[in-house]
C-alpha cells in the first residue's frame, strides 16, 4: 500500500488484497486504487520502472474529463471503464459503483494480457471490495 496515503473514511478495507489480485491478471504491469475526488492514490502495486503514482494521478484528469463530457451530452448511463491503448500496453480505468469516489486502474502488456479478461477480472475485483 502507498505509505503516504493512509486509508480514509469511505475507502475499502481490503485494498492490499485487491491490488495483489489485480497484479495476478495476465500481463499486469501495475495497478492502483485512486480517490478521484481528492486526487489521492490509496494503494499501488507494480513492477519497477513504471511510475504508477504519476499514471494514476494523470488518469484522475482523464476520468473527470470523460464524466464532464458525458454530463454535457446528457448521457444517462454510468461509465463502466475507460480504455487507453498504447502500442504495447493497455490501460483500464474502472470507476467503482460501490465506492463512487474511487477507481481501479490497471496497466497490462498487449503481448501477455487480454482486454476482455482484464475487464472481467477488474469487475470481479470491484465486487470483492469490502466497506
Amino acid at each position: 500500500m502507498n505509505e503516504n496515503a493512509p486509508i480514509h473514511a469511505g475507502a475499502p478495507a481490503n485494498v492490499d488484497a485487491i491490488l495483489d489480485k489485480a497484479m495476478r491478471i495476465d500481463g499486469a504491469i501495475a495497478t492502483a486504487l485512486v480517490d478521484y475526488t481528492s486526487n489521492r492514490v490509496l494503494g499501488t502495486s507494480g513492477v519497477a520502472g513504471f511510475d504508477i503514482e504519476a499514471a494514476a494521478r494523470g488518469n484522475v484528469t482523464v476520468l473527470r474529463a470523460k464524466r464532464d463530457v458525458a454530463r454535457r451530452l446528457g448521457l444517462s448511463g454510468t461509465i463502466q471503464d475507460i480504455l487507453i491503448t498504447l502500442e504495447d500496453q493497455i490501460h483500464l480505468i474502472r470507476p467503482l459503483k460501490s465506492f463512487p469516489h474511487l477507481f481501479l486502474y490497471l496497466a497490462i502488456t498487449q503481448a501477455h494480457g487480454t482486454l476482455a479478461l482484464a475487464r472481467f477480472k477488474l469487475k470481479t475485483l470491484e465486487e470483492a471490495l469490502q466497506p
